[in-house]
């Protein structure tokens, strides 16, 4: 049997060891605290002071022509974006094509109609030596589409129109759906070959009056 002595040594031992245990957890619990605070004001101080993109920064910026349609569907009307200036002309393609994607930014004063369909993507451009853009969309671009010759008509020279307006190498445009040619649009004109811009859809100069 145990001595009172040899009792209280274990006994203090034990209460020892808890209080080792209960410190431990303490400070694992006060640890996680800590690190979710800081993880807390670091995606706090992350959301309200963005990094920033220093590359973007120093990016030149031009301004560009994009054409829409105008309310009657009739003619093509411009509006003007600032867009990033690219040294390699299909780069520069690219951000003209997703500046025409965007949609018109002043439909509800104007009218004008996009020509393209919401959600359409961009998946490439080439630049053939001829001065041929071809130009790659996602599927969206024919599922998407309404359909008939005169929304068909101004989507090919919205896109055409405003590439050549834009990029100065570029003289004609070639349409391709996920890279293949495609024969129409949504069935009306064809789409098996180049096309290039037609300044008879602008708008007509309206004339001040004296």
């Amino acid at each position: 049997m145990s001595t009172k002595k040899q009792r209280r040594s274990e006994n203090f031992k034990d209460r020892q060891k808890k209080k080792s245990t209960r410190i431990a957890y303490l400070a694992a619990i006060i640890g996680g605290i800590v690190l979710l605070l800081v993880l807390f004001f670091v995606i706090l101080f992350n959301a309200l002071f963005p990094p920033v993109d220093m590359e973007a920064l120093h990016r030149k910026k031009i301004s560009a022509k994009i054409y829409f349609s105008d309310p009657q569907e009739r003619f093509l009307v411009f509006e003007k974006r600032v867009i990033y200036k690219e040294e390699d002309p299909a780069q520069q393609a690219k951000e003209v094509v997703r500046a025409l994607l965007e949609g018109s930014k002043t439909k509800s004063k104007t009218g004008n109609v996009n020509t393209f369909p919401a959600g359409v993507v961009l998946k490439d451009i080439r630049l053939d030596k001829d001065g041929t853009a071809q130009v790659n969309f996602g599927a969206g671009l024919t599922k998407n589409h309404p359909g008939g010759s005169t929304a068909e008509m101004m989507t090919i020279y919205s896109l055409a129109n405003t590439l050549a307006e834009n990029v100065p190498q570029i003289r004609a445009v070639k349409i391709l759906v996920d890279g293949k040619e495609l024969p129409t649009l949504k069935g009306h004109i064809s789409t098996a070959h180049s096309f290039q811009p037609d300044p008879d859809l602008f708008a007509p100069v309206k004339e001040e009056k004296s």
